[in-house]
């Protein structure tokens, strides 16, 4: 597997997914193995984040000695990528492919993938720092790439539509998994959080001018009911209005190889 220093030297080829370890000779620890290495480390990475996941705490996690973690993983990356193509599993391919049409299934596969990074907070940290090339991510970039191409956009034009549709998705179950998380840090409900905040500097005269222009949209959120149905309702109309725009696109791409005008 992949070495500390090895991935230092290399940063774009290191992953876990591209060694092949020789077998270790003997047995195992008792009681141990990978999948419950990986399942305490992410149980850890949620509760606790990821700086402070180290090999020692995650051995006291598991009642064993750091030693015994070796038997399965060479460094701390290896079970971060591992714990990776984990969650990456928790999004049911299968309740993908039930969608009647494109649009359906893009709108599923955005709404996993929001859900997973919101139950998942560590995970956006994560995606620019590895590879992402375990058999669950693969298998659902394929998902993702298999729902656009079959819009009808041009090849070439495909991979900004994905971009468009699933950099949003990342960028938005991010903004939402770190307000939860600096919620909880504060001892307060997501509501609660939302209301203190917009009324500290609602509150401060130094903000009412500039604030001014935005007023309407502030008072329209805090009517709204609670901040999770602001999350719902933003994300899903937010959606619509991304595959709205490859519908056009598809729609503008045949008028221009059909060689008409619109």
């Amino acid at each position: 597997m992949v070495k500390a220093a090895d991935r230092a030297k290399n940063p774009a080829g290191s992953s876990v997914w591209l060694e092949h370890r020789a077998a270790r000779s003997g047995g195992g620890p008792a009681g141990l193995d990978r999948e419950r290495i990986v399942a305490a480390s992410i149980r850890m990475l949620d509760e606790e984040g990821l700086a402070k996941l180290s090999m020692r705490k995650l051995a006291n996690e598991l009642n064993v000695t750091a030693m015994s973690l070796y038997w399965y993983v060479d460094t701390k990356d290896d079970i971060i990528e591992y714990a990776i193509d984990t969650c990456y599993g928790e999004i049911d391919l299968a309740e993908i492919d039930s969608a009647d049409d494109w649009q359906g299934r893009i709108k599923l596969l955005a709404l996993a993938y929001r859900l997973m990074l919101v139950r998942h907070p560590w995970m956006s940290p994560c995606a620019g720092q590895y590879l992402n090339i375990g058999p669950n991510a693969i298998a659902v970039g394929a998902k993702i790439q298999e729902a656009v191409r079959d819009s009808g956009l041009p090849i070439d034009r495909q991979p900004s539509a994905m971009s468009a549709v699933f950099q949003f998705v990342y960028g938005y179950g991010t903004i939402e998994s770190q307000f939860q998380r600096r919620a909880d840090e504060a001892g307060m409900t997501q509501d609660d959080f939302y209301g203190e905040s917009v009324k500290a500097f609602r509150d401060d005269p130094q903000f009412v001018e500039v604030l001014e222009p935005m007023a309407e949209i502030l008072d329209e959120r805090a009517s709204h009911g609670s901040v999770s149905a602001i999350w719902d309702r933003d994300f899903a109309y937010a959606l619509e209005v991304l595959i709205a725009g490859i519908e056009v696109m598809v729609e503008r791409a045949g008028t221009e190889q059909s060689g008409t005008s619109p």
